[in-house]
């Protein structure tokens, strides 16, 4: 009797459950995330709190090693690296989020419909991706940011633009398989409409590839940005972001060599953070996934 009362007590084990056990013995992804957090905390936070401003120069000063009161040295102009290298992660870390946002809309968007409609018309659809596909993608976002400019609002949208072609194709795969499910069809059967399928069915269940495709696109974007700035496509001065500051560290990484050291430690670590966390999280929502 206790048994059974204990039995029906029980929370049940529910797949989110079960996904966030199977991400907490990833310790690899635990560290991403908890260095994400780290990480994102300290640009948002600390360009208010710092005593130094990232645009501010003292040309007297000039490029110091790091010290007490710069704990990671100054640029060629005397600004500040410290505040300059979390400026410059909100706004590699801004881009990196709206443009996958940007991506993941249009993407869903399009292989939803691609994949539901499917027929002549969906393969018409994914035959256009393929011939965006066979464009030079970083050639493509360069000149999007040239003919529109190099604002941080074209930036985002130039690279989402051109990041949405596997999110599509993805996504379609997955509509196709979910269409065959029965809980699909008992949906077409009782009349519902197409948007309501789609809405109420095919979406909920496209969540957990979303996410983790999402999160494997994040640090692809911001590697494009860090090129097209690199390049001096970009950010523009007195605006800063990771890849910017690694253009000015390279040019003068011979005389100041933190200038480029320590910009390039902190990106490749987000870099590897967010890989690691994308590759938990796709470990974590796969409902094959064997729980340990």
């Amino acid at each position: 009797m206790n048994g059974g009362g204990d039995f029906l007590t029980m929370a049940p084990d529910s797949p989110r459950r079960r996904a966030w056990r199977r991400l907490r013995q990833d310790r690899a992804a635990v560290f991403s995330l908890v260095f994400m957090g780290c990480v994102g905390a300290a640009c948002v936070l600390g360009p208010a709190v710092l005593p130094h401003d990232y645009m501010t120069q003292d040309r007297v000063l000039g490029p110091v090693a790091p010290n007490a009161c710069h704990w990671l040295g100054t640029d060629v102009l005397g600004r500040d690296l410290l505040a300059r290298l979390l400026q410059g992660g909100r706004v590699s870390l801004q881009v990196g989020l709206v443009a996958t946002a940007v991506a993941v809309g249009i993407g869903v968007f399009y292989g939803v419909v691609a994949g539901w409609f499917g027929g002549r018309s969906g393969a018409l659809m994914m035959h256009g991706v393929d011939v965006i596909c066979a464009l030079p993608f970083t050639l493509f976002v360069i000149l999007l940011t040239v003919i529109f400019g190099q604002e941080l609002g074209w930036i985002y949208l130039a690279i989402g633009a051109v990041s949405w072609l596997t999110m599509a194709r993805i996504v379609r795969n997955q509509v196709r398989v979910l269409k065959a499910q029965p809980f699909v069809e008992a949906a077409v059967c009782v009349g519902q409409s197409p948007f309501r399928i789609m809405t109420r069915h095919l979406l909920p269940n496209l969540a957990g590839t979303v996410v983790v495709y999402a999160t494997l696109t994040v640090p692809s974007v911001m590697l494009t940005e860090a090129f097209i700035s690199f390049l001096g496509l970009g950010v523009k001065a007195p605006m800063t972001s990771w890849g910017l500051l690694i253009k000015e560290g390279a040019d003068v990484m011979e005389e100041f060599p933190w200038l480029l050291l320590f910009p390039g430690i902190l990106f490749s670590a987000t870099l590897f953070s967010l890989n690691f966390l994308g590759d938990g999280l796709r470990d974590a929502l796969d409902p094959r996934a064997e729980i340990k």
